[in-house]
């Protein structure tokens, strides 16, 4: 699972100041992350918005892609919610054919038991056709996945091959990679210590500001990759701010404003999410300015 090594990164989709998807502005971002230099690319996520997309959207957003990346790197779909039994009819019924593997998330609001999550992706498991990454982002599910519970997943399901971990908790994370089997990948869902995480075993990083910064935060993972502390922590502290930036009014509201300073998309978003403030608008690009980004 070597491609999965490195940075992937959750694709935001970007809508016209009337808010319908903003087909040509995607392309430009598919183009602009390929060009950086990133590892994959992963489509309807929490970035992708995609719990305000209708199916029809969500169909042609994925078309698009698709088509845009014509093969060109590894991708990875987006299918998680807190009904297992719609989760697996999803699966089942989805065309993956484009695929490379699915990225699914932990169960949210209804708080299940360990046991409860380990079903969960038991069912996901038996019913997917391709390789299932599992996603554990307490912040929004309310729930911990614990490390006794993603390497059990790891040890009896040959498909379950990897864990984007966005707890924020690096003791956690590196129990994870101290105790996981040898093929499994442990990736960093929170761009902050994505670097750290990577030196201490994992495999790299699925990011968000990956996408808007996608020469420097990938060479930084691969950096990190390859042990070379001293070059990848100079990028790490390059970015570091920006990756305060971006999350501080929420996700995709602040890479989306980072995207708007870089004439890629609007700042569009859709509610319950509202548009970045002026003020952060100011700080991206004051930001990207100083460090010759732009």
């Amino acid at each position: 699972m070597n491609k999965f090594s490195g940075t992937g990164v959750a694709l935001v989709t970007p809508f016209k100041t009337d808010k319908t998807v903003d087909f040509n502005a995607l392309e430009r971002i598919v183009n602009y992350v390929i060009d950086g230099g990133v590892e994959y690319l992963v489509v309807l996520g929490t970035t992708g918005e995609s719990a305000v997309l209708t199916a029809t959207e969500r169909e042609q957003v994925i078309a698009k892609i698709t088509e845009v990346n014509n093969k060109r790197l590894p991708m990875v779909l987006g299918i998680g919610g807190n009904n297992t039994t719609a989760v697996v009819n999803e699966i089942k019924t989805t065309d993956l054919s484009n695929f490379d593997a699915v990225l699914s998330v932990s169960p949210y609001y209804n708080k299940p038991s360990q046991e409860g999550i380990y079903q969960h992706f038991k069912a996901v498991a038996e019913a997917s056709p391709k390789p299932i990454i599992l996603y554990n982002v307490p912040g929004r599910t309310a729930s911990n996945m614990l490390p006794e519970t993603i390497v059990r997943l790891a040890t009896d399901f040959d498909n379950v091959i990897a864990v984007k971990e966005a707890a924020g908790d690096l003791v956690q994370a590196m129990k994870i990679i101290q105790t996981k089997p040898k093929d499994f990948l442990v990736i960093s869902g929170d761009d902050m210590i994505a670097l750290p995480m990577t030196l201490a075993g994992g495999s790299g990083v699925i990011s968000v500001i990956g996408e808007g910064l996608p020469k420097e935060f990938s060479e930084m993972i691969r950096l990190g990759l390859k042990g070379n502390t001293k070059e990848a922590y100079q990028l790490h502290y390059k970015v570091a701010d920006s990756i305060d930036y971006i999350f501080e009014e929420g996700n995709p509201v602040g890479i989306k404003a980072m995207f708007k300073a870089l004439n890629l998309c609007e700042s569009t978003v859709r509610l319950p999410l509202i548009e970045a403030s002026t003020a952060l608008k100011m700080k991206l690009s004051n930001f990207l300015n100083e460090n010759e980004l732009i």
